[in-house]
Order: structure tokens, then C-alpha cells, then sequence
């Protein structure tokens, strides 16, 4: 059955492995779309840089600059404080997880300060995995 006026299924009618298999095929779909979306833009966006202009019936495409407000760490600390400092600040895991199998962190106090936030989310696996 489906909703009035659209080709959607009504998910009230379907069973749970039904629903799931629809859910896949729309992520499956749009993810395999927003990689092509983003290498065409690519595409495009390095055209552009290069001077080339590009248009469709419908669009004309541009390069819009943005800016990004970043405040260097070491001159926020000189200007504001170390109190200011590390009231804004954040550590990046990655970066810290580098430092500290790099020997510049002692890895073991690293993980005893860690905090664990649960986050849950929804994971498909392709069934020829196991």
C-alpha cells in the first residue's frame, strides 16, 4: 500500500525486514550518489580555478570563496591568558591519539583521562559478511 499522492510505501503495512530492505537500497543509492556528486564537483571546481566556464540549461556554475575565523592557539594564549586559552579549547582524538603513539604522550595516562560517549546509530552489513 501506499502513502496518497506519492510513490512511497506505507511503512505502516510492511513488515520490519521490508522496511529494512528499502532503508538499504535508499542509503545504498544516495551514498553512491553523493560520491559521484562530489567528484563532478571536483571535476568542475578544478575547471573553473582554471578559468573554463561551465553551464547547463538550468545552471551556471561559479566558485564561491569562503572564510573561515580560526584564532592561532599560541597568539590566543598571548593575548588572552592561559585561562582564556584553555577555556576555549578543545583536543582533537585523532591529533592526541598520534602525539601519543608517536612517544610525545604517554599513551597509558592518555586513555586513563578519556571519557566514552555513547552514540547509537543504525549499521547494515552486507549479508556475504560475517
Amino acid at each position: 500500500m501506499q502513502n496518497k499522492g506519492d510513490d512511497r510505501p506505507d511503512t505502516d503495512t510492511l513488515s520490519l525486514n521490508d522496511v529494512l530492505e528499502r532503508y538499504a537500497t535508499l542509503r545504498d543509492t544516495i551514498l553512491g550518489l553523493e560520491d559521484e556528486k562530489n567528484k563532478l564537483g571536483e571535476v568542475i571546481k578544478q575547471a573553473l580555478l582554471r578559468g573554463e566556464q561551465a553551464e547547463s540549461d538550468l545552471y551556471r556554475a561559479s566558485i564561491k570563496v569562503q572564510r573561515r575565523v580560526e584564532y592561532p592557539t599560541q597568539h590566543f594564549r598571548e593575548v588572552f591568558g592561559d585561562a582564556a586559552a584553555l577555556e576555549v579549547s578543545t583536543i582533537d582524538k585523532k591529533t592526541a591519539e598520534a602525539l601519543a603513539r608517536a612517544g610525545d604522550l604517554d599513551a597509558s595516562k592518555l586513555r586513563s583521562i578519556a571519557k566514552i560517549k555513547e552514540v547509537s546509530a543504525l549499521v547494515l552489513t552486507p549479508k556475504d559478511q560475517n
